[in-house]
């Protein structure tokens, strides 16, 4: 029987989750079918429960489909997420809707308004009557999601201004010690959610997809050596519930499920070591997730 994963409450949704959350995209790009269910099936065997997905035309390959097969069998032992890369809400709740169909289930535990920080995903839009925020909102009145949250990687402003106006149950972004020296979610957004108990979720832990000599390992470009301060990094960052990890190997979840058990928050020496070393690689990768501002 698998040792139970170490859980944090993910803000006022009052929802308790395992620390380690699975990403689907590296899958649902990688692998077949019978592969990718039973990768799933194994992370959900050894404890994880927050699943991670989007539709295909937003990076997840066939993840959606892929998991559906999971689903059909297991639904109520998971945690699902899925994702709305529309900025006006008829386009988002179609999207919704087809999301589900794919998913073989009728609702979703987290839709995200994703990629806030995208060009094409204007606030004015998308927090405007016709868009997507508040057709999520009416999706989740008519239980087709418990929560509604917002995802993404750049433009922390935009998460800034968008979380004192809008009811925001969740925040997904971008939360590594190299990062935070360019994007720095972490004190320009995470820190003024104390008050509205939002919940956090740290994605891109490793520093996203590699386009480098690392690329044998899903989603990171942080160099192998500096892989387990990178979890605990984002872990002990303030009210964070969960690090969703994109995978694609057993060796990977073997990986991940070893630094969960082995968690401990980092001491001062060693945030010390990871702001010196962060700044450095900060200075080469840039801003590689979009603009800034």
């Amino acid at each position: 029987m698998a040792t139970p994963l170490p859980t944090r409450v993910l803000g006022r949704t009052n929802v308790r989750l395992p620390i380690l959350g699975f990403g689907t995209a590296p899958a649902g790009k990688r692998l077949n079918l019978k592969d990718a269910v039973q990768l799933y099936e194994s992370a959900l065997n050894q404890g994880i429960t927050y699943f991670d997905t989007a539709p295909e035309f937003a990076g997840y390959g066939k993840a959606q489909v892929q998991l559906g097969h999971l689903l059909k069998e297991r639904r109520n032992e998971v945690f699902l997420v899925t994702k709305c890369y529309e900025p006006t809400g008829d386009a988002a709740l179609k999207l919704l809707e087809r999301s589900l169909r794919e998913l073989q289930t009728d609702f979703a535990d987290l839709v995200f308004v994703h990629s806030l920080g995208a060009d094409k995903m204007d606030p004015q839009i998308v927090f405007s009557p016709r868009g997507t925020y508040p057709a999520l909102i009416k999706a989740k009145q008519l239980g087709l999601a418990r929560f509604v949250g917002l995802s993404g990687h750049n433009r922390p402003q935009r998460f800034a201004e968008a979380i004192q106006k809008y009811e925001v149950d969740v925040l997904l972004n971008v939360s590594n010690f190299v990062d935070r020296y360019t994007y720095n979610f972490e004190q320009r957004v995470w820190s003024l959610v104390t008050k509205q108990q939002i919940g956090l979720i740290a994605m891109k832990v490793y520093g996203g997809e590699s386009r480098s000599l690392f690329s044998g390992i899903s989603n990171s470009v942080i160099p192998q050596s500096y892989l387990d301060l990178a979890f605990r990094y984002a872990l002990s960052q303030p009210q964070v519930a969960c690090a969703v990890i994109g995978m694609a190997t057993l060796q990977e979840l073997k990986e991940n499920l070893a630094r969960v058990q082995g968690f401990t928050p980092l001491q001062d020496q060693e945030r010390a070591q990871l702001a010196s070393i962060g700044k450095r690689l900060a200075k080469g990768w840039g801003a590689h997730f979009g603009a800034v501002s």
